[in-house]
């Protein structure tokens, strides 16, 4: 009998007699299919919010210019973003082909990037066990095994998170992860160097793409490396050292090669370490649920000391701890990674055949406790609607952005018009998150140019000099913000309050 995990199995008997074979799905092919149908359902009846229009307005740069676009967010060159990945880069190309904006771009990434995270999870999980439940436990610990308090971040893969950040860049490079550290599980000392370096080629693209997601993805390919690949029985025969040495240089190769940005750049980079130390905060109450697979990794630990989920766990816990010593509280961000060796370890204890013990029978009970606990308390508003706790449901800006052509400078200090206004191609005075693109420095002096020109007491010359500056053609103010008498009233919002204003003079640019 020939088994697949991802798209079922080929069953050998009368059929087979008869010259042909029986296809019968696996249990993952069946579930894990469901699961994407609903997820992608409830992917799309989430509307755009938090991180989205950040990723939709680097596909509109893209395809406005897809060899030297613009800063994401504001009216300034873009070169050295590491938003411009290879990832983006191929949306950028999509959009240009089939003419949609950016932000439908990003919602048609959610399905893909799904199909990629569990293909991968179903591959990773099989390289661990041969139990045809695992995957399909792997997956509902995954997503409610988490905590009773939300944990709302790119790269957590929480069932409400991922209504929210199934088309991000993050959720693609934690299933491109999954399926490197499938990878490197396959790969024996006498491998082909071909298969070293496309295992290399991979982690390069993963480091692109989503560069702390490549902290996780190489702990984990060191971690099954030395678990289960060819490190494990021949790490310093001198074959296997120069295939590593293939692998290294493919990831070498690829990322120092990517025109767009210098990835070199970003190590040591802390500019966005003041937004990720929310990520040390309310942890217990966030995370606990998954310390249920704690004994279970223990147990693995005592009867291997190689284990490979038990080695990405200690590794994944000593760069969170050293986030946090340092202050470099981006590394935060692997937290979503790092209790997948707690869930993935529990889930292949529990699909063990029968007959159950019965420790076994009280682990699947506090587990199945813990999941619905997990789905009633956090992760059932992702797919009962109006009853749990929903994910963000933010206005939209498509009333304003149908007045404002791409590329016109639009001044707002709102929390949700800069994050979700420049996903439909206008540019921002002061972008909402910092940038190596853009000089630190001259990003605060924006938001002080911002807050000056919207400070009650300021007059209209102070507003025409800023205005002049940045070349601003329109503000957007929410109810309880004054029209300046220069503006020009355009647009409102029933929903909000906000208004759109024309401001500087001029009609707005066509071209």
């Amino acid at each position: 009998m020939t088994v697949s995990t991802l798209t079922g199995r080929v069953v050998r008997g009368a059929t087979a007699l008869r010259g042909g074979r029986a296809w019968r799905p696996t249990p993952f092919f069946v579930f894990g299919g469901l699961f994407w149908l609903v997820m992608t359902l409830a992917y799309w009846r989430v509307p755009m919010c938090c991180d989205f229009g950040q990723h939709a307005a680097v596909v509109e740069r893209l395809r406005a210019s897809l060899l030297h676009p613009r800063h994401p967010m504001a009216d300034l060159p873009g070169a050295g973003s590491p938003y411009y990945s290879p990832y983006a880069v191929a949306q950028g190309v999509f959009a240009r082909v089939t003419g949609l904006a950016g932000w439908e771009v990003v919602k048609l990434a959610g399905p893909l990037n799904l199909l990629v995270l569990l293909t991968g999870l179903g591959r990773f999980v099989r390289t661990l066990t041969s139990r045809q439940w695992a995957p399909v436990l792997a997956l509902l610990a995954m997503t409610l095994l988490w905590g009773t308090r939300t944990a709302w971040w790119s790269g957590y893969l929480g069932l409400l998170s991922m209504t929210g950040n199934l088309g991000y860049p993050s959720t693609f490079a934690i299933g491109l992860s999954f399926w490197a550290w499938a990878w490197t599980a396959r790969l024996r000392s006498d491998s082909a160097y071909g298969a070293y370096a496309g295992l290399g080629v991979l982690v390069g693209a993963i480091l692109l793409i989503h560069p702390i997601s490549s902290v996780a993805a190489v702990i984990g390919v060191v971690s099954v490396g030395v678990g289960r690949g060819a490190a494990r029985h021949e790490a310093l025969a001198p074959t296997a050292l120069a295939r590593w040495a293939t692998a290294l240089l493919a990831t070498a190769a690829v990322t120092l090669l990517w025109p767009y940005y210098d990835v070199l750049s970003l190590v040591g980079d802390s500019s966005v370490d003041g937004i990720h130390r929310q990520l040390y905060t309310a942890m217990p109450e966030r995370f606990w649920l998954a310390f249920l697979g704690l004994p279970v990794l223990f147990l693995r630990c005592r009867r291997d000391r190689r284990d490979p989920l038990a080695l990405m766990f200690a590794a994944d816990v000593v760069v969170i701890a050293y986030g946090w010593a340092t202050g470099h509280y981006t590394y935060g961000r692997i937290m979503g990674l790092a209790l997948v060796p707690l869930q993935f370890s529990l889930a292949i204890a529990l699909a063990a055949p029968r007959p159950w013990t019965w420790p076994r029978r009280a682990l699947g009970a506090v587990a199945a406790a813990g999941a619905a606990l997990g789905f009633v308390a956090v992760q059932g508003g992702a797919v009962v609607p109006r009853v749990l706790d929903q994910p963000p449901m933010w206005p939209t800006y498509t009333w304003a952005a149908q007045h404002v052509p791409p590329g016109d400078v639009v001044l707002t200090n709102g929390y949700r018009p800069t994050r979700s206004l420049p996903g439909f191609g206008p540019n921002l005075v002061a972008p909402a998150w910092p940038d190596p693109a853009l000089d630190e420095h001259e990003r605060q002096r924006r938001l002080t140019a911002v807050r000056a020109y919207l400070a009650p007491d300021s007059t209209r010359s102070e507003r025409m000099a800023i205005a002049r500056r940045y070349d601003v053609r329109w503000l957007l103010l929410d109810r309880s913000q004054k029209l300046p008498p220069e503006a020009v009233l355009v647009a409102w919002s029933p929903r909000t309050g906000e208004v759109l204003a024309r401001v500087n003079g001029g009609s707005p640019r066509t071209g």
